[in-house]
């Protein structure tokens, strides 16, 4: 399979807020939301869980309401997570399995999720990061199965294909290319009504194997 022909546009994302416990579930609904945005629903769960336990340990060991900073972005294949606060002083460090408290836990599962993490130090603040890894071919590719780069191919036999076949070629925007992919899916709900099928049917037969797939893609 080639790679990614719709390159799919992923700024660094910021989210300021107050360390406490009862912004995390805020925090945790705004970082999905902006995975689906990427394409990236795939890793929700370990980032939701990176990102609970680096902000918990900001509300843990530098105080209640404390203004942090989270910090989304794409480095390589790898989700990279930054959460940032006003103390570079207390740092978080790994403690061994047998020695587990309440101090060091987060960290540990932080530690189990992550391809990687670390802590950079800048005078009075510091930023905890952690970086995970996804099934990114690039960072403005996809994550797709057998199916997606079918789709994609299909979409590069449209009329979106003949704009990238120019002397200087470039990535399509994934806007763009979601624009085509509604026009072709038009296109054959009037295939299947000029041969004598439901198209309603047929859009809620496709939305059923949607969902299956999509569910499988989950576990």
């Amino acid at each position: 399979m080639g790679g990614c022909r719709f390159g799919i546009e992923r700024k660094k994302w910021e989210l300021p807020f107050l360390a406490a416990p009862d912004e995390l579930a805020g925090i945790r609904r705004a970082v999905r939301r902006h995975l689906e945005l990427w394409g990236l629903s795939s890793v929700t769960d370990a980032t939701q869980t990176c990102v609970t336990e680096l902000a918990s340990n900001v509300i843990k060991h530098v105080g209640t309401g404390t203004p942090s900073c989270l910090t989304v972005s794409v480095n390589g294949s790898y989700l990279r997570l930054e959460v940032s606060d006003p103390d570079g002083q207390r740092l978080p460090t790994l403690v061994r399995a047998g020695d587990l408290g309440e101090r060091g836990r987060g960290v540990a599962l932080v530690d189990g999720v992550a391809a990687r993490w670390g802590v950079i130090v800048r005078g009075d603040s510091k930023t905890t990061w952690c970086e995970i890894a996804t099934d990114l071919q690039s960072p403005d590719g996809h994550v797709g199965s057998e199916q997606v780069a079918k789709a994609e191919a299909l979409l590069g036999l449209s009329g979106l294909g003949e704009r990238l076949k120019s002397s200087k070629p470039r990535v399509a925007s994934a806007r763009e290319a979601a624009e085509a992919a509604i026009g072709l899916i038009a296109d054959l709900l009037l295939w299947l009504a000029a041969h004598g099928f439901d198209a309603d049917e047929a859009l809620d037969r496709a939305q059923t194997l949607f969902e299956a797939e999509t569910e499988a893609g989950c576990r």
